[in-house]
């Protein structure tokens, strides 16, 4: 699986405040937000749920991976989706780095998708505990 999630109640915009703050704690910064909603609203015309995607990066744990492959920035940041569900709940998405950082097939890349896996787990359990 390229993902693991978690579906929360309350309001996309504190849900998503709250996943941004649970990620600083980890050390991750969130570098590009995407509105897909207002993205596809104003380029297609088209209406649909919020939902954003969050570009989050750990510089320190970025940086061990630029260094073990210099091509690692094709596969970061970490990806965040937080978006709004058909019930009216919320979902948060995690790209799972273990399987990202397994593409590059390198072993020393292994322990760093580790860590990264469980930041990321961390916050995902810190967002549904509310």
């Amino acid at each position: 699986m390229y993902g693991f999630t978690v579906k929360v109640k309350g309001d996309f915009d504190q849900v998503t405040r709250k996943v941004v703050e649970e990620l600083a704690k980890e050390g991750f910064g969130v570098l590009t937000e995407i509105d897909v909603k207002a993205t596809l609203k104003k380029k297609l015309d088209l209406d649909r749920r919020p939902y954003k995607i969050l570009g989050a990066c750990n510089p320190q744990l970025a940086s061990q991976a630029l260094d073990a492959e210099p091509d690692i920035g094709l596969l970061l940041p970490c990806n965040v989706v937080v978006r709004e569900d058909d019930d009216g709940g919320v979902v948060v998405g995690f790209m799972d780095p273990l399987t990202v950082l397994g593409l590059v097939q390198k072993a020393e890349l292994e322990p760093l998708g580790r860590e990264v896996k469980s930041r990321l787990e961390r916050v995902r359990d810190a967002v549904a505990a509310g």
